[in-house]
């Protein structure tokens, strides 16, 4: 292992070591690294390098499990199959053909950790995407699963995605916020962390963030299968703060990425009702009916039961601007 501390404000290298150890001994080594760079740099700030550096060993332990290899190769061709299912842009068949795979994956090889996580993943993701007829049994299902990944690999950033998902699907916004930061903390690179953070910040009581952590992923990712997910939580916080035009335009792009999004046409049809268009908000209104798992947009009475809106300040936001639009837009309260 090759070990080297920057500073990030400057990119000056402060520090660097080369360490030998075996990889049954990664503990041993978490300590030795620790040991040398205290008497390096002998500060404080030695004893969090240390907790990260123990993160990191922690990781290639997590590494090594996922990449056991399977007894059984067909596993995870399954697994694989899965996941480029799961790249792709959101529909109800592409989310029931994903579930299948990692289903099939676990059949054959019931220890896979990427096939667990990614389940949970995909079960809870088409709830919350309102593509699913079986919503309970999804969440049963998961809730399953997440308890062996936990056990398993408690810090591998699968994990924490998934564990994340979970909670945002039982509405626990709050307590989903750190799974997803770990996420990021852990890997970077997993671009849809930051637009799920997001959501839940907002969710919680915050909607400065809304934007930028979209904006984030998008520079990260611009030609990225969730973009048009992306486009519209930006078109959710300028309908929110009630600048309808810049809305539409978002929820637009959002439905041109992926006109399969119930939500995104939901939301049209509100925006385009605030801006006294009437006949476009009735159009995309049935449209959203006609996308709907649940038919949450039968009615208000219908809509309030089945989603979550928020801390009461971020609720009172919608009711001043999404409720509104969609009364205009013709939905009856009952």
């Amino acid at each position: 292992m090759n070990v080297q501390l920057i500073d990030a404000e400057s990119a000056a290298h402060v520090w660097a070591d080369r360490f030998e150890a075996h990889r049954a001994d990664l503990a041993e080594a978490q300590d030795e690294i620790t040991r040398r760079l205290a008497q390096a740099l002998n500060i404080e700030l030695v004893k969090e390098i240390g907790r990260r550096i123990a993160v990191a060993l922690n990781i290639e332990l997590i590494k090594r499990e996922a990449a056991r290899p399977t007894e059984n190769p067909d596993a995870f061709d399954y697994v694989l199959r899965g996941r480029a299912t799961d790249a792709k842009p959101r529909t109800r068949d592409g989310y029931a053909e994903a579930v299948d795979l990692f289903e099939r994956a676990l059949v054959l090889d019931p220890r896979s950790l990427e096939a667990q996580g990614r389940l949970v993943i995909a079960l809870t993701s088409r709830v919350l995407d309102q593509m699913t007829a079986s919503a309970a049994a999804d969440i049963a299902r998961a809730e399953t699963l997440i308890r062996q990944v936990t056990a398993t690999a408690p810090l591998s950033p699968l994990t924490h995605f998934a564990k994340g998902q979970l909670l945002r699907v039982q509405r626990r916004y709050a307590e989903a916020i750190p799974e997803y930061e770990a996420v990021i903390t852990l890997n970077r690179n997993w671009v849809r962390a930051f637009g799920l953070l997001a959501e839940c910040k907002l969710f919680a009581g915050s909607i400065d963030e809304l934007i930028p952590l979209h904006e984030q992923a998008i520079r990260i990712s611009p030609w990225d299968p969730l973009i048009s997910i992306w486009y519209f939580r930006i078109g959710v916080a300028h309908l929110l703060q009630s600048h309808i035009d810049e809305a539409i335009v978002w929820f637009e792009k959002a439905r041109s990425a992926n006109s399969e999004l119930p939500y995104a046409h939901s939301h049209l049809a509100s925006a385009y009702a605030l801006n006294g268009e009437t006949e476009r908000a009735a159009v995309e209104l049935v449209e959203a009916r006609r996308l709907s798992g649940d038919h949450r947009y039968s009615s208000f009475a219908r809509l309030k039961a089945v989603q979550y809106w928020g801390v009461p300040k971020i609720r009172a936001l919608y009711e001043a601007t999404y409720f509104a639009g969609l009364r205009k837009a013709g939905m009856p309260e009952e």
